[in-house]
């Protein structure tokens, strides 16, 4: 018998994820493709279904990864005698 996905787990069409993350539908599918969201082919013939809960998780690293990217960034324009206590500072808050 074939799996039949858990009770109130919620599928959005390509089509509905690509609204929600302003993105182009063959761009969710290849998101789906290189799983970073989690879908599968349903029905005859086959359509792709989207789980809700990973796009919140997409969302979600997203968000980590700008996160990153800003302390980098951050860190990268911080001088050497800002960070050890010593000499001028050259951007001062």
């Amino acid at each position: 018998m074939p799996e039949t996905p858990e009770a109130g787990v919620r599928l959005f069409a390509p089509a509905q994820v690509a609204e929600m993350l302003h993105l182009p539908v063959d761009e969710v599918v290849a998101l789906v493709l290189e799983g970073r969201l989690r879908g599968a082919k349903v029905g005859t013939p086959g359509r792709w279904r989207i789980e809700a809960d990973s796009v919140d998780t997409y969302l979600d690293d997203q968000a980590e990864e700008a996160r990153r990217i800003a302390l980098w960034r951050e860190s990268n324009a911080a001088s050497f005698p800002e960070l050890w206590g010593r000499g001028s500072i050259r951007n001062p808050d």
